[in-house]
């Protein structure tokens, strides 16, 4: 099975010159955020819960605010990440329920430290945020049952009258839609964790989301088939996201570039892909 792998990982040397450029183009908010986070102890990474396999929350063993429970009913691969980061800053991890959204507002509210969860970089978010280095690289691509797929391969096929193209809303997935879908009926499903059972039952006919959600639910659900997720519609980087304190990301950074190298981040993929 096709698995995203990294591009040659960027010299140590080189961050630490963009985190010094950083530094001074930021001044006064410069280590804030990491001073704060150990004065309290804790690193608090928000997680929407809703996005195979990076972040998934389990509703039914909620039994109230997760803010102080520590992992709580969610589980994942940025899950696992964000306890190797935690481990690795010496600090207890709180996980923060977000939403797409309502992410850009809970980050700059202050509401969490760290966004993870399949988050894609984006000039609007930049200028929110600060971006850690790509932890992988992925496409938007279609997804849809499998006796359509010849149906459904180019956009132009997608986009016409009759075709009924499924969404969650706040993110890239509406971004992308909203961009290339003219002609099709565009539907918000408010609930991303049941999006696809709405394409099964044919309430939809598809959902255009990133190649690596695709390949993991079409081995959820042998009804359906990721359209040529090698070659997706559009490149993309994945990154941690957040304020625009340039300590704080050299040092998720330097956490990250290590994770890379050791091989700990490709088996973490494979192990909640595969």
């Amino acid at each position: 099975m096709f698995l995203p792998r990294f591009p040659r990982l960027i010299p140590l040397t080189l961050v630490l010159a963009a985190v010094l450029s950083g530094l001074a183009a930021t001044g006064a908010q410069a280590g804030e955020t990491l001073d704060k986070m150990r004065q309290t102890g804790e690193l608090r990474v928000g997680l929407t819960g809703d996005y195979r396999p990076f972040s998934m929350r389990d509703r039914k063993s909620d039994t109230g605010p997760e803010t102080n429970t520590g992992i709580g009913p969610f589980s994942g691969l940025d899950v696992d990440l964000a306890r190797s980061l935690a481990g690795a800053m010496r600090l207890k991890l709180v996980i923060v329920p977000t939403s797409w959204p309502t992410l850009s507002d809970d980050l700059t509210a202050g509401r969490f430290d760290v966004g993870m969860g399949g988050i894609s970089v984006t000039e609007a978010r930049r200028e929110i945020g600060l971006f850690s280095v790509p932890m992988m690289s992925d496409g938007k691509t279609p997804i849809t049952r499998c006796e359509n797929v010849d149906r459904f391969q180019t956009l132009d096929q997608i986009d016409r009258e009759g075709t009924r193209v499924i969404v969650n809303p706040g993110g890239t997935n509406e971004k992308f839609a909203r961009a290339n879908i003219h002609k099709a009926t565009i539907i918000l499903h408010p609930e991303n964790l049941t999006i696809f059972d709405e394409i099964i039952a044919g309430r939809a006919d598809l959902m255009i989301t990133d190649a690596i959600e695709t390949r993991l639910q079409s081995k959820l659900h042998p009804e359906l088939c990721a359209v040529h997720p090698d070659t997706p519609f559009d490149r993309s980087e994945k990154a941690y996201w957040m304020p625009k304190d340039p300590e704080l990301k050299a040092e998720v950074d330097h956490w990250l570039i290590r994770f890379k190298e050791i091989g700990a981040l490709q088996r973490k993929i494979d192990e909640w892909v595969e």
